[in-house]
């Protein structure tokens, strides 16, 4: 494939996905009817619903660590194969992260009582952070990259108690220590 059409499966994946999520009935946008850049509190109804909030920092680290693992596991496939496979990983985890099994268990296992789940935009904009923590795996040194994991999990775990590795926790096997410990007490 020319690199002038390079950019014509990831973006007919990411179509897909949205398509998928419209037809399970996750709203285009936020309910409240605007769209927004950055929503700065994790506890806001507009969260996961926007463009941007805290959570979009996980999916930077999911581009991060997608990469090193194509690299260890099919290092001899083209980069561009490589980006196709962990953008397919994200927007089916954007699909089975709105289905209602898992936000339901986001509401039982979690302090995200409210959760309903995201916006069809911000399922767009969180394939698009993976894709951006993929790109930057592949330009940084690796000691960069390993920073850029630890920054964007220790930066979120400070203001908001909460990052990937306590998501992935919390979703498999929940601690009431650390729900306890998120919720302020």
């Amino acid at each position: 494939m020319t690199r002038t059409r390079a950019w014509l499966p990831p973006l007919l994946l990411t179509l897909a996905a949205a398509a998928i999520l419209l037809a399970m009935g996750r709203p285009p946008i936020c309910a409240c009817g605007r769209v927004t850049l950055w929503v700065s509190s994790s506890t806001s109804p507009e969260t996961s619903q926007m463009l941007a909030d805290w959570y979009s920092a996980s999916h930077i680290v999911h581009g991060l660590l997608f990469y090193a693992a194509l690299w260890l596991i099919a290092r001899r496939w083209p980069v561009e194969r490589r980006f196709l496979v962990a953008l397919a990983v994200e927007a089916s985890w954007e699909i089975a992260e709105n289905s209602p099994w898992i936000i339901d268990r986001y509401r039982s296992a979690t302090t995200a009582i409210g959760y309903t789940g995201d916006s069809v935009l911000n399922s767009v904009s969180d394939i698009m952070m993976m894709g951006l923590g993929f790109l930057l795996a592949r330009r940084l040194p690796l000691w960069a990259a390993l920073l850029t994991v630890v920054v964007l999990e220790l930066v979120p775990l400070a203001i908001i108690r909460d990052n990937l590795t306590l998501n992935v926790i919390m979703l498999l096997h929940p601690v009431d220590a650390i729900r306890t410990w998120q919720a302020g007490a």
